[in-house]
C-alpha cells in the first residue's frame, strides 16, 4: 500500500507551480532541503520521476504531470472538508482571490469593496486585475477562487452566473460629428474613428465586431494609431478632439450630469449591451464567499443594470 502525505503532494504542486524548488520551498514556508527529501521519497515511493530537475527551469514529466493533476484534485478534496465546517458554523472566513479585468476594476470594484469587507471583516478579499485568458488559466490552476468576466465564454468546468447587463455608451468631445446627434446606431460608428484598448481585452473584440458593419478603410491605415490597456488614457485622447471611443455605463456612473451631457452618447434599441458575470470552477470551493460576494456586487450596482434592455443586443465575444 503506498504512503503518501498531503504535504508531500502539497510540496510537488507547489514546484510546479513556481517551476523551481528554493520558490517552492518559501512558498511552503520550510527549508529547501526539507522539500526536496520529502519530493525525493514520494518518487521512489512511486517508482517514478515527478520533475526533470536538468531542465530550467523545473518541468515536470510527462508522468508526473498526471501524478500533479491528481494531487490538486486531492487537495482541493481536503479543503472542501474545511470548507464544509465553515459553512455549517456559518463562518466566512480565510484569503479568497478574486480576478477582474481592467474594464471593469475601476468602475466596479469600489461599488462593493467597502460594504463586502465591513460585513465580512474575517474574509481576506484580495482583487488582481487581469485579462481574461489569464483569469480562466489561474482559475483552473486553482490560483483564483473567482472571476468578474465578460460573458458567454463558455469554457468546459468553469460556471458562470451573471451578475447584470452593462450597456455601452459612446464618448466623443463636443467638436465630434455625432455631437449634433440625439441618440445613434451602430451604423453611426465607424473603427476607423474609434480608440480601441490594446491586443487581449474582451473589450477591443466586442467594439470590432458591434464596428464591422461600417470599416471606410482598413483599420491599419489610421493616420494615429494608440491602442491603451486603460480607457482613461483613450478618453483623454478624444477630449483632445481625436475620435471617439466606447465605454461601458459604469465608466460614467461618476461622471457630472454636466459631463454626461456634453460628451456621452446613448444608442437607439437595440442598445449594444455586455454581460458580466461571477466565475468559478466547477471543483469550486469557498461556497460561501462566493454567495455572500454575489449578493453583495448585486445590492451595489444601479437597479436598472441588472436586467437586460427589452431590446438588447448582447456583444458577445469568443473564447481568448
Amino acid at each position: 500500500m503506498l504512503s503518501i502525505s498531503l504535504i508531500q503532494l502539497s510540496y510537488i504542486t507547489a514546484v510546479h507551480k513556481a517551476k523551481n524548488f528554493g520558490l517552492a520551498a518559501k512558498s511552503c514556508f520550510v527549508t529547501q532541503p526539507t522539500l526536496s527529501m520529502q519530493i525525493q521519497k514520494l518518487e521512489e515511493e512511486l517508482g517514478v520521476l515527478i520533475f526533470d530537475r536538468s531542465k530550467k527551469p523545473v518541468q515536470a514529466t510527462t508522468i508526473g504531470k498526471k501524478i500533479i493533476a491528481q494531487a490538486q484534485l486531492i487537495l482541493q478534496e481536503v479543503s472542501r472538508v474545511d470548507e464544509l465546517i465553515k459553512a455549517e458554523k456559518g463562518e466566512l472566513t480565510g484569503e479568497f482571490r478574486l480576478g477582474t479585468i481592467p474594464t471593469l476594476a475601476p468602475y466596479l470594484i469600489p461599488l462593493f469593496i467597502q460594504s463586502f469587507s465591513q460585513k465580512y471583516p474575517k474574509v481576506q478579499l484580495i482583487v488582481e486585475e487581469l485579462q481574461t485568458a489569464q483569469i480562466i488559466q489561474k482559475l483552473k490552476e486553482d490560483n483564483l477562487d473567482a472571476g468578474l468576466l465578460i460573458t458567454p465564454l463558455n469554457f468546459k468546468g468553469i460556471i458562470e452566473k451573471v451578475l447584470f447587463y452593462e450597456p455601452f455608451v459612446v464618448y466623443i468631445s463636443e467638436n465630434h460629428e455625432l455631437h449634433k446627434l440625439g441618440k445613434i446606431t451602430e451604423n453611426d460608428l465607424d473603427l476607423n474613428d474609434v480608440w480601441l484598448l490594446s491586443e487581449g481585452h474582451c473589450l477591443r473584440n466586442q467594439i470590432i465586431r458591434l464596428c464591422e458593419k461600417k470599416v471606410a478603410n482598413d483599420i491599419r491605415r489610421k493616420k494615429v494609431r494608440f491602442e491603451s490597456g486603460n480607457l482613461e488614457t483613450l478618453k483623454k485622447l478624444v477630449d483632445q478632439n481625436l475620435g471617439s471611443t466606447l465605454l461601458p455605463h459604469l465608466a460614467i456612473n461618476q461622471m457630472p450630469k454636466e459631463e454626461i451631457k456634453a460628451k456621452i452618447k446613448f444608442f437607439k434599441d437595440p442598445i449594444p449591451t455586455r454581460e458580466v458575470s461571477l466565475v468559478y470552477s466547477r471543483s469550486f470551493l469557498k461556497k460561501g464567499i462566493i454567495e455572500a460576494l454575489e449578493t453583495e456586487i448585486c445590492a451595489s450596482i444601479p437597479k436598472k443594470l441588472k436586467k437586460p434592455p427589452l431590446k438588447t443586443n448582447i456583444i458577445k465575444i469568443s473564447n481568448p
